[in-house]
């Protein structure tokens, strides 16, 4: 949408299993075990148990998040753009859900402003959201020193109980009225926090334990597949 123009609406995605009908760093490891940059088994069997921990709402944000990142560390963005731009073409845009971009572009014409609310790190975000024309990446930050990520975090990660606060944040520095309707997209109960923080909490494909708060609360739960 035109950014000088007042939004009438916010309409806020989580990424993985709601926009896109997969994990973005699963598929990123597979990707990279494919070109043999990685020890695929070994790593896949950190992510599935990192996953599991996930689903159960015991997860270590801090070290999944170090773990992420163990793929950039001490590589220059430059050098890992062309890598990356294989990546989305092959793997990535395939796997966003067959409904995404017509929910994304039906927000936007009603004059939303759309932002992706995610935990998955920018560099990893950046291909679905370009290809779904969402500008606002709310997200978890890698750091970068001198062109070359450190393998560390930016700031706070972008998860539960933060994505709130990153959302407040967003809104106060973009200078977005408070009293805009806002719409969240989820699949997963980790995002319970914003989701109870909106005027739309929409389930999205959800899991388990999000399909029963749902249903208890009468909230929306629709299916991008």
């Amino acid at each position: 949408m035109n950014r000088h123009v007042p939004p009438t609406a916010l309409a806020l995605f989580d990424l993985d299993h709601t926009l896109l009908a997969a994990d973005t760093n699963e598929l990123w490891l597979n990707f990279l075990a494919d070109e043999g940059c990685i020890d695929g088994p070994r790593t896949l069997a950190r992510q599935a148990r990192y996953y599991d921990d996930y689903l159960a709402g015991r997860l270590d944000i801090g070290a999944y998040l170090a773990f992420q990142l163990e793929t950039l560390a001490g590589r220059t963005l430059a050098e890992l753009l062309p890598l990356r731009a294989r990546f989305a073409h092959t793997r990535l845009l395939p796997a966003l859900a067959p409904q995404a971009a017509a929910l994304v572009a039906g927000h936007r014409a009603q004059g939303h402003r759309c932002a992706i609310v995610s935990a998955t790190h920018r560099f990893l975000v950046e291909p679905a959201a370009q290809a779904l024309g969402i500008a606002d990446l709310l997200v978890t930050e890698a750091e970068l020193v001198d062109g070359r990520f450190s393998g560390a975090l930016c700031g706070l990660p972008c998860f539960r109980e933060l994505k709130p606060l990153r959302v407040e944040a967003w809104r106060s520095e973009e200078r977005l009225s408070g009293a805009l309707p806002s719409w969240f997209y989820s699949d997963s109960l980790n995002d319970l926090a914003l989701l109870e923080r909106v005027d739309h909490p929409v389930a999205v494909d959800p899991d388990p334990a999000l399909a029963a708060a749902a249903a208890r609360r009468g909230w929306t739960v629709i299916s991008l597949r």
